[in-house]
Parts: structure tokens; sequence; C-alpha cells
């Protein structure tokens, strides 16, 4: 029992390295936000979590306004947070069932990629991302 406590402590402690609270906190509410949008089918407001390069991509590709481009991204259901990491303006948000990168704007933590999936050493598969 010791020894998983200090996994768990240990994971906590390298997932906020080097960003403040604030920093984490900012990111993982963000990533959740979009993450519960899509869930409840709110696609308007997903789509104001999204990184303007996501957003012109997405309706680049589908040739649909983003709440309509949405429904045909079929990016997959997301469970729980497993672990977020940031790094400077940049983050990552572990979900059972997905993984989402985010960035930091003037305006806040957006959405640069979801329907992320690793592939080894290769970088992350992307259903969704910008250009």
């Amino acid at each position: 029992m010791g020894a998983v406590l200090w996994v768990c402590v240990t994971g906590a402690l390298v997932t906020a390295c080097g960003a403040s609270a604030a920093r984490v906190e900012g990111a993982q509410s963000a990533g959740e936000a979009f993450v519960r949008a899509l869930s409840a089918g709110e696609n308007e407001k997903a789509c104001r979590l999204l990184a303007p390069e996501t957003l012109r991509q997405l309706q680049d590709d589908e040739q649909k306004p983003c709440a309509q481009a949405l429904t045909g991204e079929e990016l997959p259901r997301s469970g729980a947070v497993l672990a977020t990491e940031v790094y400077g303006r940049q983050a990552m948000l572990r979900l059972d069932g997905d993984t989402v990168f985010l960035s930091r704007f003037s305006g806040g933590w957006k959405v640069v990629a979801a329907g992320c999936t690793p592939q080894g050493e290769q970088p992350y598969q992307c259903t969704l991302k910008g250009g």
C-alpha cells in the first residue's frame, strides 16, 4: 500500500512539474469543458474552446460551420482525467479514452488537438487538429 501511495504522489508531482497549480488547473479545466460540451452535444460551446487555427482547419476540411463539422468528426467519448501535463504554454490532458492537447492564448487555454492516440515513438495521431 505504501508503494502505491508513493507512486501516486510521485506521479502527481511530475504532472505539475514546471507549471504553477493555476496553469495546470486552467489547462485541465479548459480540456474538461471541451469534453463535457461534446458529450452534451453542445457543439457551439465546444467550438468556442478551439484554438483559432484548429477551428479554421476543421471548417475548411468539412466545408461546414464548426458546430456541424464537429458532429462529423466522431471524436471518442472521454472518461476521467488520468493526467494533466503543462509545459510553458502547451498542455496535454490524458483522459480515459482520449488525449487532448491545448495551448495558452491571451483569452485562456484552447484546444489545439483532440481525439489523439499515441503511436509508440511517433507523434500522436489526432482526429481533430490545426494545420
